[in-house]
């Protein structure tokens, strides 16, 4: 197979920022993060505060003296505007991008590894036996030429959301260097939690002051996510009675089989694999027990919030169902809210995907306009107040050991961040007020 010519980057731009983007990410994505859906903490694991302090070491190192580690383990800093307020008010925006990765795949000692100039093969990574295969992954199937990072194969990358991490630090450290680049007053925050629900709960959206904020979290680029699905958590507990099986007949209640019984007997055609576009679905993440006790754990997605009261209704009915062929168990359904569609609240702010577009454009790209099918931190800050729409970060197939990033996608997502502040300081987004 010939080998490509080397993907272009989006901008001279996007091709400066990409040596120190793929250095930070490189170290970032080494500090194992993850979350844990199953802490009552904020974090929810000690683990996330480790990467929290390297990274308010590197907003140090580059000048901005008030960046703090809070007690819940967010990182916030402020970089100061260039512009005169003497002609005009100065906008706050703030930039946010999560520290966590999945539970659902191992993610500690990551060891990435830069395939440069791909050749549009099948990449065997040389740990788990996992393979990279155009003919089943489309999206890499698209990035011939391009210079392609990967775990070694038995872990997740991170660049969800590492990338976004990498970019916003790249593109304040650009900024900062050139002072003559007109930019607004930039709010930075990183996030724990993002990844279970829970990243911005205790996020102080006053004392941030901005006036909207974009996520770096994203995948595809050009991408520009305001609308997500609203996400809740639902938890089925059983309790089963345990015999001796040399003693069972007629007294054991299996609980273990109970909650195989409900997970096969929810709908087929309303889980993830079977669903697509705006449609919703109930995921079945987790089922863990035995005889005596077991818990199955689902996630219940929609964009519309009565759809997904619905879905929570098919589970309750499911459980009911099954169970009242066994009366002597018991069972628990318990449905937590986690995070709302931001739709309605972004649309109450346009000029926020206004700007994005407009940076996006800048930096040669068209903007995709679409919605996530999950959630962001964006999704609860809206809600709280903070207008907050989703940009991209180049990172593919997250949650998974086949996770992958596109080092010259990251470097596009780190000049769109730039001209983002560019773009609030011209006179139609310098003076808008919510």
């Amino acid at each position: 197979m010939a080998v490509p010519s080397r993907a272009p980057y989006t901008s001279p731009l996007a091709e400066s920022l990409a040596d120190e983007l793929l250095t930070r990410f490189d170290r970032y994505v080494r500090v194992g993060t993850q979350s844990d859906r199953d802490s009552g903490t904020q974090p929810s694991s000690a683990r996330q505060l480790d990467l929290s302090r390297v990274l308010v070491d590197d907003l140090r190192a580059l000048g901005l003296d008030d960046a703090a580690l809070d007690e819940h383990g967010y990182v916030y800093a402020t970089v100061p505007a260039t512009i005169d307020p003497s002609e005009g008010p100065v906008p706050v925006i703030g930039l946010i991008a999560h520290i966590d990765t999945s539970p659902d795949a191992p993610g500690d000692d990551v060891e990435p590894i830069l395939h440069r100039d791909y050749d549009g093969g099948v990449i065997e990574l040389p740990l788990g036996g996992t393979v990279l295969d155009p003919e089943h992954m489309p999206d890499l199937a698209e990035h011939v030429g391009h210079d392609l990072i990967t775990s070694s194969g038995d872990t997740l990358l991170g660049a969800d959301d590492k990338s976004g991490v990498a970019a916003i630090l790249t593109a304040v450290g650009h900024l900062l260097a050139h002072p003559e680049l007109p930019r607004p007053t930039l709010r930075v925050a990183f996030t724990p939690d993002e990844e279970i629900g829970r990243g911005a709960h205790r996020f102080d959206v006053e004392a941030f002051g901005a006036l909207c904020a974009y996520t770096v979290d994203g995948s595809e680029i050009g991408e520009l996510q305001d609308e997500t699905f609203s996400g809740a958590e639902g938890i089925v507990t059983i309790e089963g009675h345990e015999v001796h099986p040399g003693f069972a007949t007629g007294k054991l209640v299996n609980a273990a089989r109970l909650a195989a019984e409900v997970v096969a007997a929810l709908p087929a055609d309303l889980t993830p694999e079977r669903t697509s576009d705006r449609e919703g679905f109930i995921h079945v993440y987790e089922v863990q027990g035995g005889a005596a006790h077991a818990v199955v754990r689902t996630i219940l997605r929609d964009f519309d919030d009565e759809l997904l009261a619905a879905h929570g209704e098919v589970l309750r009915r499911t459980v009911d169902e099954v169970m009242a062929r066994e009366p002597r168990a018991r069972a628990t359904v318990v449905i937590t809210p986690q995070y709302p569609n931001m739709r309605s609240y972004v649309d109450e702010f346009p000029q926020v995907t206004d700007a994005a577009e407009r940076a996006i454009r800048a930096e040669g790209l068209e903007p995709l306009r679409s919605a996530v099918r999950g959630g962001t931190d964006g999704s609860q800050l809206s809600a709280m107040g903070l207008p907050t729409p989703n940009l991209f970060t180049g990172g593919h197939e997250f949650h998974s050991v086949r996770e992958w990033a596109s080092l010259q996608e990251m470097a596009a997502a780190a000049a769109t961040v730039v001209r983002l502040a560019e773009v609030w300081t011209t006179p139609e987004f310098r003076g808008a007020t919510r």
